[in-house]
Order: structure tokens, then C-alpha cells, then sequence
């Protein structure tokens, strides 16, 4: 293993936001460090550090592949550049109920200050593509789940398989300093996704590949090791802006801007209190989240299907209905979303959210019995969005 084995391992520079590996010299004036230091004693150990260095980057590529991930790359730590439009999105208050975002403020920008001592990022990407969509999803009285929600919670799946590559770095090495993370942190996923190379932000926000359009999970390994970086992949949206137009709420407000608080995914997870109701009538039948701009990109015509079992729809998620989501009790909703992403937003928010899909399903018996049921439940975010729901059952619906 040479160099890389060694505890004290060199490194050019001490900065983390300006360490990079060093070319091989250029003049022996270059080379000299020492008085009475000759070219070749000096340039050998550079030249060896920077290839150990580049061995290492292509196994790690190499070993996050047979982990089931589709790509790995590798970005400096400098995102420098991409602060001030962090600070622009949260002062125009584009995050919503979100407050993390605001009270972590720049540390999503500066992963030195995250995880002490980072030099690069190793970005992997996994495809979570569980059936193949072929157009917006339509049945009113079908609850609409994203596809990434409807299997095993990939926090579990990707950190696990994180840890596990982290583990052959530190075999090959000899140990070094890292941490993971799997959307659990303030980490800016995309920007350093694109920065790896592993694909470009699309006009939605979302990151976007040639090979796999955009249904795919990111993770990150904040790391000490001053590996090779690899180039950014260059912009392949050009002038559609089909994602900018589909949206059912209008929250992609421009190319690369997303006000959060229009947005249905947002609204169905992150959002913690009652749905503002004029959006209400616009979330349609979208009780977790929203897949609409991911399913009218043309690049996810590529996309291929996940081959992670535990990416598979789970309790009948990709063709369950409205009616009968609402009617799982508290017991229930625990019991069957064991392990499932959907379970962190909790009993309440679900019925809430249900309620709305309700409130917009055709009228029919079934649809006004269900939310009779629960018109006076203990919780008054859940009363509230179910007596919306019935009097757009009872003549008084809104435009």
C-alpha cells in the first residue's frame, strides 16, 4: 500500500478549500525545496503520492460499483461559489417551515466546518426506479405516492452501503478520516453531486444523468484523503423548461429556482401545520410527495429500473387507494410502515394529507363515508382538512 498506508499521510496543502494534488514539476527550480535539493530526489515522492492517490480514486470507483452503486465521483470542498445563492433562497424565505435549513445557514456551504479536516467528497449515486412510468399519474381516487417512498427507507440502504465502501478506503489506507451522509445533515447534495461529475442540475433543482435521468438517491463521504477531483458534467437541459410548466402548484418559479412552500412535496412532508387552501385543490390525488416534473423530463426516458429489492413497492403503495389509506388506523399506519420513509411524518400529517387527496376525488358515496368518519377526530389539523374535504363534497366546492 506505500504512501497511503502511512497514519501521517502527506498532503500538498493544509487548506481544505485549496488542497489539491500537485503536478509533476515543470523545471527543477519548481522542484526545489532545500538548498542543494536535485529534481530527482524531490519530483519521485510527488509523482508517487499523486499516482498512489489516482490508483485509489479508480478502485474506490470500482468498489462503489460492485456496492450497487450506478456512479461515484469525486468534488473538491470548496463551495465557496455556491454560497451567496444559498443565502439569496433563504433570505427570500423559500424554505418555508423548514427551519434547520436557516439555523444551519452556511455550514451546508463549507463541509470543513461540517466534518473538520475535509479535503474532498466522494459523491455516489443509486437508482431507486421501481416500475416504469410512462406519463403523469391520472386516477383521482388512487393515492399518488413518489416512487422513492414507496419501498425501504433509503437512509438505511445507502448509509449502510456508504459505511461499507468507507471500510474498503480504510482497509486499502490503513485508516483515514471521514463521515457519511445520506440526507441526514446539511450537505448541498446536488450542487456537490454536479460538482463530482455524476450528473447536472436540472431547471427543476433536481440533478439530472444522461444514463438515468433523475430517479436516483445521492450519499456523501466527506473525506480527509486528497484524491484526484473529477470534471463537472456539462448542462444537457438546453432550452426545455417542461418541468417549469408541469408543475401542478407553479413552485419551480424559474430555471433553478424552487420556492419550497408551493411545493407538494414540501407541503406533504416537510410542512408541519395546516395546508394553505388555495393549494389545496392543486395537490390533486399527491399524498407524499410529487413526481410530476421528474415524470415529463425527457432524460428520464433513460432512466433504468432499480434492481435494490428493498426499493420495491411495499403494502400495495403504487396502486392503493385514497379511500382505503384513510381507513388504517394509528395502529395500522405504524404496524405496515414499519422501515418506510413515509412513517417519519406521522399519523396525523398522513390523515391530513390523505384528507385533501379526498376532498378532490370524485364525489361518491364511498369517498363522503370516509371522511364522515373521521370528521371529528381528536386532532384539529385532521378535523380541519376533513370538513374542507366534505364541503367539496356538499355543492360548495371552490373553483
Amino acid at each position: 500500500m506505500g504512501l497511503l498506508a502511512r497514519p501521517a499521510y502527506p498532503r500538498p496543502f493544509s487548506s481544505p478549500l485549496t488542497s489539491v494534488v500537485l503536478p509533476a514539476p515543470k523545471s527543477p527550480e519548481m522542484n526545489s525545496t532545500l538548498p542543494g535539493a536535485t529534481p530527482a530526489a524531490s519530483a519521485s515522492p510527488r509523482r508517487s503520492v499523486a499516482s498512489e492517490l489516482g490508483n485509489l480514486s479508480s478502485s474506490i470507483k470500482r468498489w462503489g460499483r460492485e456496492l450497487g452503486f450506478q456512479a461515484v465521483g469525486i468534488a473538491d470542498a470548496d463551495l465557496s461559489a455556491a454560497e451567496p445563492r444559498l443565502l439569496e433562497w433563504l433570505a427570500q424565505g423559500w424554505h418555508g417551515e423548514m427551519e434547520y435549513m436557516a439555523r444551519h445557514g452556511t455550514l451546508r456551504a463549507r463541509p470543513a466546518e461540517l466534518k473538520p479536516g475535509t479535503l474532498r467528497v466522494i459523491s455516489c449515486r443509486m437508482n431507486y426506479l421501481n416500475d416504469a412510468p410512462q406519463g403523469i399519474d391520472e386516477d383521482p381516487e388512487t393515492a399518488n405516492i413518489a416512487r422513492y417512498a414507496r419501498g425501504r427507507d433509503y437512509h438505511k440502504v445507502l448509509r449502510d452501503r456508504l459505511q461499507k465502501l468507507c471500510d474498503r478506503i480504510a482497509a486499502e489506507t490503513g485508516g483515514f478520516g471521514y463521515r457519511v451522509f445520506t440526507d441526514s445533515a446539511p450537505v448541498l447534495e446536488v450542487e456537490l453531486a454536479a460538482r463530482a461529475g455524476i450528473g447536472w442540475r436540472g431547471k427543476h433543482t433536481l440533478l439530472l444523468s444522461r444514463d438515468a435521468g433523475s430517479w436516483f438517491f445521492l450519499g456523501e463521504i466527506y473525506c480527509d484523503l486528497a484524491l484526484p477531483i473529477d470534471s463537472p458534467e456539462k448542462n444537457h437541459c438546453g432550452t426545455c423548461e417542461r418541468c417549469i410548466e408541469i408543475c401542478p402548484t407553479q413552485a419551480i418559479r424559474g430555471p433553478y429556482q424552487l420556492d419550497a412552500r408551493r411545493c407538494i412535496s414540501y407541503l406533504t412532508i416537510e410542512h408541519k401545520s395546516a395546508i394553505p387552501e388555495e393549494l389545496r385543490p392543486l395537490i390533486g390525488n399527491r399524498v407524499y410527495g410529487c413526481d410530476d416534473c421528474q415524470l415529463i423530463c425527457p432524460w428520464n426516458r433513460f432512466a433504468q429500473p432499480t434492481g435494490e429489492k428493498d426499493f420495491q413497492p411495499r403494502n400495495g403503495l403504487e396502486r392503493a387507494t385514497l379511500v382505503e389509506l384513510f381507513a388504517w388506523t394509528e395502529e395500522e399506519f405504524e404496524q405496515r410502515l414499519q422501515g418506510s420513509p413515509i412513517r417519519r411524518i406521522g399519523y396525523e400529517r398522513w390523515l391530513r394529507n390523505l384528507a385533501v387527496g379526498l376532498g378532490n376525488a370524485p364525489t361518491s358515496l364511498p369517498v363522503a363515508a370516509a371522511l364522515r368518519a373521521r370528521a371529528d377526530h381528536p386532532s384539529a389539523l385532521v378535523r380541519e382538512h376533513v370538513h374542507w374535504a366534505l364541503s367539496r363534497h356538499e355543492g360548495t366546492r371552490s373553483p
